[in-house]
């Protein structure tokens, strides 16, 4: 258990095994502490990495910089921190969209991305009124909206457990992070990601109610190196509900892209919209 000071604030991360490491990030207003089962999974023979980023969990909650931009920064940075090996980034919902940014920003610092459920358009209109609908009620009653909105995110093999560990990390994480659900509903990488210069792996559960699996299937068909896992009986929360078929397509993707690590350098002077400033400094062990 660790902190790493990143562009002014105070991350906390925690590393388990050795190897060639991934870095996990988890989705809107969890904590590293979604990825329990792939730590237990997968630290026998990788370096495995989980991050509170900013507004969440056990890193700090800034007033400001809690955007796409100021995330994937800080992403960055806690690379640099954490180096020198490249590491494969694995998100969870937004945390795919920061993974898959940060891959586009500095793909010479990325050894590949793997997707788990992430947006990247909203087919329907459904989705996008919901989350217009949210912030609303976010300011009316938190914690009775996020109660009722976290159940959804399972599908039949989630437990009271997962929801309940789900709507504790929630509400114990910052409001500041709330903006992000607006800046995800406009969000839309297809073109970007034509142009991906790493492997890319979208993998998404069957039943996910709230982003539907063709969003993955159409992500994966755009990035130059991409690929589609679906993972059977599952919500928005595949890592948690089915964490041996999850982590069998993890280990399968990393192993692919630890072939591939190192065969070509990458250069990041075409990505100049997706440029984020980055400072990292060293690693503290505060609690």
């Amino acid at each position: 258990m660790a902190f790493a000071h990143v562009n002014g604030i105070d991350l906390y991360f925690e590393e388990t095994g050795t190897g060639r490491p991934v870095l996990f990030l988890h989705g809107w207003g969890t904590s590293g502490r979604a990825w329990d089962a792939q730590v237990a999974g997968l630290a026998r023979d990788h370096r495995v990495i989980t991050v509170d980023w900013r507004g969440c969990g056990r890193s700090d909650h800034p007033a400001t910089g809690n955007d796409m931009r100021g995330n994937v920064a800080d992403i960055l940075a806690l690379i640099d921190v954490l180096g020198p090996e490249r590491p494969v980034l694995v998100g969870s919902s937004i945390g795919a969209t920061f993974a898959l940014e940060a891959a586009l920003a500095a793909p010479e610092r990325v050894a590949g991305v793997i997707s788990v459920d992430g947006p990247g358009y909203w087919p329907g209109q459904s989705m996008g009124e919901q989350l217009d609908g949210l912030l609303d009620a976010f300011a009316a009653d938190r914690a009775a909206t996020v109660a009722a909105w976290v159940p959804n995110w399972f599908g039949p093999a989630g437990t009271a457990d997962m929801v309940g560990a789900t709507v504790r990390q929630i509400l114990d994480s910052g409001t500041a992070i709330d903006a992000l659900l607006t800046e995800a509903r406009d969000h839309d990488p297809r073109q970007a990601l034509r142009a991906l210069a790493v492997p890319a792996v979208f993998l998404h559960g069957r039943l996910d109610p709230e982003i539907p699996v063709e969003v993955s299937e159409t992500l994966a068909a755009l990035a130059p190196h991409g690929e589609v896992h679906i993972i059977e009986n599952a919500g928005h929360m595949p890592h948690q509900e089915q964490p041996a078929a999850t982590n069998d397509v993890l280990r399968a993707a990393l192993r692919h892209m630890a072939a591939d690590h190192g065969s070509s350098g990458h250069g990041s002077d075409s990505y100049g919209s997706h440029s984020y400033g980055s400072r990292g400094r060293a690693v503290s062990g505060r609690r």
